[in-house]
């Protein structure tokens, strides 16, 4: 179960950029306000429907699950907003980047929070990573902002809903409330200025606004699943699967160019990557 939900959220992750394309004229805030109000009202009636309702609303009586949901909220946020940004702003290699470091990094959190240990191959998958980043650091002349705060936003969220004692829908509904009266200000706000793009533009374009609803709450409660079920090497190794669909994507679909300071990036990662995969199969 746990692994089939996280092969599941992947493969949606990966092909997503192609829906959040099709909005790429509406501004990245506005479609992450869409995101959290319509997952948030999709949850909700699943939860009430299934009958998890009580349980969920128990978790209100804990402020320090409330606490750490509230963090874990605002890391999905930033990590939501950055993604869909990077997305129509025509750096979806970079997101496929992003998301290629990121079970290195689950790697590195396992290690210092859950005290996991690595074998000596498994630091080097972690050390041909960081020469991947420093490579794509030295060709822009800053660090490559968009993967890092992808990769680690992402790893610090799976890790919260891993130590968390919380179920994975009753959290992700909770989270998205948190997040939903700011975001739902925020769209009436808009409204009210004329500026929306929700009943201003095409039907077709306020369906794919509510749609979002969907494309958030299904593979982000299959990765909750995955998170609980799964140690989060496993969660790392299946997650190639993402960023490896939207590098396709991102090359063969949307064309974007893959400089030499990218491309050598990519090599050390998939490197690393290799690398550990390798030493991961091999002990099982």
């Amino acid at each position: 179960m746990s692994l089939a939900a996280g092969f599941g959220a992947f493969l949606i992750w990966g092909l997503i950029p192609i829906f959040f394309k099709a909005m790429a004229e509406v501004p990245a805030p506005e479609i992450v306000a869409h995101r959290i109000v319509w997952a948030a009202l999709l949850i909700a009636v699943f939860v009430w429907v299934t009958g998890q309702g009580a349980r969920t609303t128990g978790l209100l009586a804990h402020p320090r699950l409330l606490l750490g949901l509230a963090v874990s909220s605002g890391l999905l946020t930033l990590n939501w907003l950055v993604y869909i940004w990077a997305v129509n702003s025509e750096r979806v290699l970079e997101t496929s980047l992003g998301y290629f470091i990121n079970p290195l990094v689950n790697v590195a959190l396992g290690v210092a929070f859950l005290g996991e240990r690595l074998r000596l191959v498994q630091w080097l998958a972690v050390a041909l990573a960081a020469v991947g980043v420093g490579i794509m650091a030295a060709g822009h002349g800053a660090p490559p902002w968009i993967p890092l705060v992808l990769a680690v936003s992402f790893g610090l969220y799976g890790l919260m809903r891993k130590i968390m004692p919380v179920d994975p829908v009753g959290g992700l509904l909770i989270e998205t409330l948190i997040m939903t009266p700011v975001a739902f200000g925020y769209l009436v706000w808009l409204g009210g200025t004329g500026e929306g793009a929700f009943r201003a533009g095409s039907p077709t374009l306020d369906a794919m606004l509510m749609a979002t609803g969907v494309a958030t709450a299904v593979p982000m409660t299959l990765f909750v699943i995955a998170a609980r079920g799964l140690r989060l090497a496993t969660l790392g190794f299946i997650q190639y699967l993402a960023p490896s669909t939207t590098f396709v994507l991102g090359v063969f679909l949307f064309r974007e160019p893959l400089t030499p300071s990218l491309l050598a990036t990519f090599a050390f990662v998939w490197a690393g990557l290799a690398l550990y995969s390798v030493d991961l199969l091999r002990r099982r």
